[in-house]
């Protein structure tokens, strides 16, 4: 399921430029996530791994004109369509790994992650990365807009006892990482855990 840097550019960088039209109906189950994760005005939220920048509008209008946004992505090429679709002014872009973040502990009131947790090197290592940038009691969203078995038949695959989004091996894996699960829904048209800094 997880990936290193290198393999996560390759994939995503010749994809960048059609991703959008790919997915055109995930709009809505953006922002129905982001409205899940009820952020306030003013609350500075990352989107980790932002990819084109599909939840940043959403965010903004959660956290309005005195939050803060960032979205930070791995893959130039990815935050370049974000430019492109003019998402850039949602949010300040970042090409990093949120592996490495370059923010100050506990800069963030809540993270957003839509397809993260399986582009992870080091998913255990990375969430203790997002949640030192969270401040306790923030939040953090992990989000994909279908469910686990619609993904594994989009890719002519079954779900594995081993999935690491599967709630009995994802709530260990978070609690470990200094998050305790609030809510976890993997339906058909939907993926959504949410989940509490410590």
């Amino acid at each position: 399921m997880s990936d290193d840097p290198t393999h996560v550019q390759e994939f995503f960088g010749p994809r960048a430029a059609d991703w959008d039209t790919r997915f055109p109906d995930d709009g809505p189950a953006y922002a129905a996530a982001v409205a899940d994760l009820a952020l306030r005005p003013g609350d500075a939220v990352l989107d980790a791994g932002c990819g084109t920048g599909r939840a940043l509008p959403a965010l903004r209008a959660a956290v309005g004109p005195t939050g803060t946004v960032i979205g930070a992505d791995l893959t130039p090429e990815m935050l370049a369509q974000a430019v492109r679709a003019g998402r850039d002014k949602s949010a300040e872009l970042l090409l990093t790994d949120v592996a490495r973040l370059p923010l100050c502990e506990g800069a963030l009131d809540a993270v957003f992650g839509a397809g993260l947790i399986s582009h992870l090197a080091d998913p255990a290592e990375n969430l203790r990365e997002l949640a030192r940038a969270v401040r306790p009691g923030g939040q953090l969203a992990l989000f994909h807009p279908i469910g686990r078995a619609a993904l594994a038949a989009r890719h002519g695959r079954q779900i594995t006892d081993d999935d690491l989004r599967a709630e009995p091996n994802l709530r260990p894996l978070l609690s470990g990482s200094g998050w305790r699960m609030a809510s976890y829904v993997d339906e058909d048209d939907r993926y959504l855990v949410l989940a509490v800094r410590d």
